[in-house]
């Protein structure tokens, strides 16, 4: 039983790693430089932190890219 949560958990995860991978190609990033994309998450996690503005900022651009697609 232990083994085929495990099993279920490491399919969880790599599916989640998957769907963020797929959110770098929808933002036209997919042959960017991994370390400019991490810079980017970096400083994007730096700047929502305690701002709740600028979150729910981003997540309307979010959410209007997912609209346009059907998503």
């Amino acid at each position: 039983m232990a083994k085929s949560t495990t099993t279920e958990a490491r399919k969880k995860d790599t599916r989640e790693k998957i769907e963020l991978g797929g959110l770098i190609v929808k933002a036209g990033l997919r042959y960017e430089k991994r370390s400019l994309l991490l810079g980017l998450l970096l400083d994007a996690a730096k700047r929502i932190r305690g701002d709740e503005t600028e979150k729910a900022r981003l997540a309307a651009i979010g959410a209007e890219a997912f609209g346009n697609d059907g998503e």
